[in-house]
């Protein structure tokens, strides 16, 4: 089974062509890399699979969900099943830790106040942030709000985890904990797509690499 398969999907920004004939797929557990230059399309092709992004041409399918004809009030299910990872963090400024991610499991259909408080201890507990719970964002470093952010993505037991440049603000200390927490998901069953310009990491923590390059997205040997 696969949970992202694209065939020839062409990747547009408004009618701006961005990536052709794009073709791939990733199965449960497998990490994968997404490298490639500044510009040269790897958020769009993110922002695709979590179809902020129609697809105009070609088939593409992600958890389940078919994106070529999917309705606007289905994508907030798709969503559901994938947590999404950005460099930049977005957490909201105004409200601890414990609520940014009760705020998610509000807006995802959660309910009762027991299980939101012992889903949030659950996933603050696998990214070793549980005793920063009641911490305002500001009072984090990079690296911890970077935790946060995957926690956040954890939230409702995400099949993939879609992360765009996660450790690009990060020292390469604090990077390598982050790609070993990302690592771990995927030895718990997650898949993981990570886009990353930061060509080192692969050395380090070796994996299936795809690229794009000149409108093309190839897979790596």
């Amino acid at each position: 089974m696969n949970l992202i398969e694209l065939k020839n999907v062409d990747v547009f920004q408004t009618d701006r062509l961005i990536l052709s004939d794009v073709s791939f797929n990733i199965k449960p557990t497998e990490f994968v890399y997404l490298i490639g230059a500044t510009g040269s399309g790897k958020s769009s092709l993110l922002k695709t699979l979590y179809a902020e992004l129609p697809i105009k041409k070609g088939y593409g399918e992600v958890v389940d969900y078919q994106l070529c004809d999917i309705k606007k009030s289905m994508i907030p299910f798709l969503r559901r099943k994938i947590g999404i990872v950005f460099q930049d963090f977005q957490l909201l400024t105004d409200r601890t830790v414990r609520d940014n991610l009760e705020f998610v499991l509000n807006a995802t259909g959660w309910k009762n106040k027991t299980k939101i408080n012992n889903r949030i201890e659950k996933v603050l507990a696998k990214v070793d942030m549980l005793e920063h719970a009641d911490k305002m964002p500001f009072e984090l470093s990079g690296g911890e709000q970077q935790r946060i952010c995957i926690a956040r993505a954890l939230l409702n037991e995400p099949k993939l985890i879609l992360a765009d440049e996660p450790t690009g603000n990060l020292d390469p200390k604090t990077t390598d904990k982050i790609l070993n927490v990302i690592h771990d998901l995927c030895a718990n069953g997650c898949a993981v797509l990570m886009a990353t310009h930061e060509h080192n990491l692969l050395n380090r923590f070796p994996s299936k690499v795809m690229k794009c390059e000149y409108g093309k997205v190839t897979i790596c040997d």
